[in-house]
């Protein structure tokens, strides 16, 4: 301790003293001396004021200014869900993600309601097949009876009276069966259901990316009136014919308008992943959609039109032919009582047959399939022409990643797709390749 001492007023004193490089380097040898003869079996502890005391100052000053600015750490931190919204820099602008979600509600609200009404349809369907069916073979049944019985009077009178009712019923539900389409309109909320999911998926990846904006709400917005008009779920006033007189392909998305730029690398040397050789590619699947695909399926599309037409007025008129028939049956056997019984009998048996075939077979559902694929195909074009069109390559969707997704939709590889374009460009009109391998 006396060691310790010492060194302490030594170097008190060299403080005190002016400073010079005689008395600078005399202290330094007694301060090295001084901690030499320190003993190494011993510790000390030595108290540091000053330096604490530093150190609580500059704590207290940084305390201050945290709590000095705009409110504490804790409120820092739930301030921006306060704020509501934030700048580009900061993150993505809570109300628009506000709206967006609010969309996201009402799109899996559409898919809960468009499954449930297609699944009643489609027990419509069933049921009144069934029904019509049953009645119709029940009328031909008495229609027989009555032709056979060699009874006369009031229990031939009760048969034909029964068969005809029974007949007339038929018919006037044939009719209205065969107007609205059960089955037919079962696949478009079908169709309205699978889209409205893909919607959802859409709007969900928009979230997860980050940063929406407010052309992504009015996007989305335009997706779903445009699918509310497409497939609607009122029967009376706004449903879709069942018989058009031409076939044109189902329209279900709005209008293209002109994209934001969005860029997937900030390197603008690379034309936002497009080329000449991947634009001739797009547009060369451009013409293999519309020439092959798009006019097979509505070429398809026609001949269950016709073949559903056929069917939906043969049903009601053979059941017609079939109660006039069972009116004119007799007791007596005479050529016109023959002939009637015949009518009746056979009239309801193939009106149940063409009944079986178009709701059984459920014609109208084939028909509107046909539509909503040509209805795809047609979307896949307007959507590589209205990438194509767009002068402004940093407003296109990237184009590795749409080369992708447009495989991907019909059924290809990335390198399938390419030899399909390079086979189209030399064989144009003898091309036997339909673009999708999906349908």
């Amino acid at each position: 301790m006396a060691i310790i001492l010492q060194s302490t007023s030594f170097l008190n004193s060299c403080n005190s003293v002016p400073s010079t490089s005689s008395n600078c380097s005399t202290c330094r040898r007694g301060l090295i001396r001084a901690n030499i003869n320190i003993p190494n079996n011993q510790t000390f502890k030595i108290s540091l004021p000053r330096l604490q005391s530093r150190a609580r100052s500059v704590q207290e000053k940084e305390l201050i200014s945290v709590f000095s600015t705009s409110g504490s750490p804790i409120e820092k931190q739930l301030s921006p869900s306060r704020r509501g919204i934030l700048s580009d820099n900061d993150g993505p602008d809570l109300l628009v993600i506000e709206k967006l979600y609010a969309i996201k509600e009402a799109v899996a609200d559409r898919v809960g309601m468009h499954r449930n009404i297609g699944e009643q349809r489609s027990q419509w369907n069933n049921m009144l097949l069934t029904s019509v069916n049953g009645i119709t073979l029940a009328a031909a049944t008495m229609a027989g009876i009555a032709a056979s019985s060699g009874a006369g009077g009031d229990a031939i009178s009760g048969l034909k009276m029964s068969s005809t009712l029974m007949y007339l019923a038929a018919t006037g539900m044939l009719t209205i069966i065969n107007q609205i389409q059960p089955s037919q309109l079962a696949e478009e909320q079908r169709n309205a259901t699978r889209l409205f999911q893909d919607l959802d998926t859409q709007i969900e990846t928009t979230l997860s990316i980050g940063h929406p904006s407010d052309i992504d709400v009015k996007e989305s917005m335009d997706k779903v009136l445009a699918l509310d008009k497409a497939y609607p779920l009122p029967l009376l006033g706004v449903m879709l014919e069942k018989f058009p007189s031409s076939v044109e392909p189902a329209v279900w998305w709005p209008q293209q308008r002109r994209r934001q730029p969005k860029r997937v690398s900030d390197n603008r040397s690379d034309w936002n992943g497009w080329n000449g050789k991947l634009e001739e590619e797009m547009k060369q699947i451009i013409g293999v959609l519309g020439r092959k695909d798009q006019e097979e399926f509505i070429s398809l599309g026609k001949k269950a039109l016709k073949f559903n037409k056929l069917l939906a007025i043969s049903g009601p008129l053979l059941t017609g032919l079939a109660a006039i028939g069972s009116m004119f049956i007799e007791s007596s056997p005479s050529h016109v009582s023959n002939w009637a019984a015949m009518l009746g009998i056979v009239g309801g048996s193939l009106a149940s047959v063409v009944n079986t075939i178009e709701h059984g077979g459920q014609v109208g559902m084939i028909f509107e399939m046909y539509r909503s694929n040509a209805g795809f195909f047609r979307y896949m074009q307007e959507s590589i022409e209205s990438n194509l069109t767009e002068t402004e390559t940093e407003r296109r969707e990237n184009g590795e990643v749409f080369e992708m997704k447009v495989a991907l939709k019909l059924g290809r590889s990335l390198s399938d797709l390419r030899d399909l374009a390079a086979s189209s460009s030399w064989k144009t009109e003898n091309l036997d390749e339909f673009a999708s391998k999906l349908f």
